[in-house]
């Protein structure tokens, strides 16, 4: 059962707060993947990706979530620039941080469309402040 605390949903929440576009939470429990829930946020710079990497690392740290994996580009591909995707992964949650092109190129809600939307910021809302 899910509660707003839960990791993946604060996480979401977290991005939304600092300005991460269009925020999705992805619960991929019954997929059969490798990891539990995905959170893709849209970045708009290379500064604000750094940014909101580091509220990503203080949140795992305050929670005691190791991270596993910090890398800027997913396996298998070849490497892409540090603005434009960054993967952080903490087990049973990795975090997506995308550039707009890149996020359209790859369409990962549409990947995992198997997985249920369980946190989406809405496109038109205004920024939190």
């Amino acid at each position: 059962m899910l509660t707003d605390d839960t990791p993946a949903l604060e996480l979401g929440k977290l991005l939304r707060d600092y300005r991460g576009r269009d925020v999705t939470v992805l619960d991929l429990r019954n997929t059969g993947s490798w990891t539990d829930f995905f959170v893709i946020a849209t970045v708009t710079s290379g500064v604000h990706l750094q940014g909101l990497e580091r509220h990503v690392k203080a949140f795992s740290r305050e929670k005691g979530i190791d991270i596993l994996r910090v890398s800027s580009r997913p396996r298998g591909m070849s490497p892409v620039s540090g603005e434009e995707w960054l993967i952080v992964d903490l087990g049973t949650v990795v975090v997506h941080l995308m550039s707009e092109k890149t996020r359209a190129f790859y369409e990962l809600e549409r990947l995992w469309s198997a997985g249920a939307v369980i946190f989406q910021e809405d496109p038109g809302a205004a920024p939190p402040f």
